[in-house]
């Protein structure tokens, strides 16, 4: 929802089966991990997507992708090793 436009508290509820003090906590957990920032409008805060925290979690996971991957092809070539040494005639 933080994609399309910044948002306070009780407009994001509004479109969520929670309730405001919910999504209040959401958002300090996601403002404490970098990925939204808030601005003081009035007497509420309205909340937007931290591009630069977005990008450095998306570069984490495609590290994390890339070593799981990585492993795998490693995982699969010893098998494939071990499968053809197992077929080959004694």
């Amino acid at each position: 929802m933080l994609a399309r436009q910044p948002s306070s508290v009780g407009e994001l509820a509004d479109q969520l089966p929670i309730t405001p003090q919910a999504v209040s906590q959401h958002l300090g957990v996601l403002r404490a991990g970098g990925l939204v920032v808030a601005r003081p409008d009035g007497t509420r805060r309205v909340y937007r997507l931290n591009t630069q925290g977005v990008a450095a979690l998306k570069a984490y996971f495609e590290r994390i992708w890339d070593d799981a991957l990585a492993a795998y092809q490693k995982a699969a070539d010893v098998a494939a090793d071990n499968f053809d040494h197992e077929k080959e005639p004694t």
